[in-house]
């Protein structure tokens, strides 16, 4: 029997957590725009900020 799954390294772990951090704060932008705390070039900007991050982890991942 062989085990398809990938190796778990540090550095897919940091960017499983990462991605995970990821949805939480997307998720919570959308909630706070849904509410009406923020409008929508803020809750843009803020989902950008948070891409920018994400993409900073995958690219120092590469």
């Amino acid at each position: 029997m062989t085990d398809d799954a990938p190796e778990t390294t540090d550095e897919t772990a940091d960017l499983d957590e990462s991605v995970v951090q990821f949805l939480r704060d997307v998720d919570a932008a959308h909630d706070d725009y849904d509410r009406g705390y923020t409008d929508a070039d803020a809750t843009l900007a803020v989902v950008m900020n948070h891409v920018e991050t994400l993409r900073e982890v995958h690219e120092a991942n590469e």
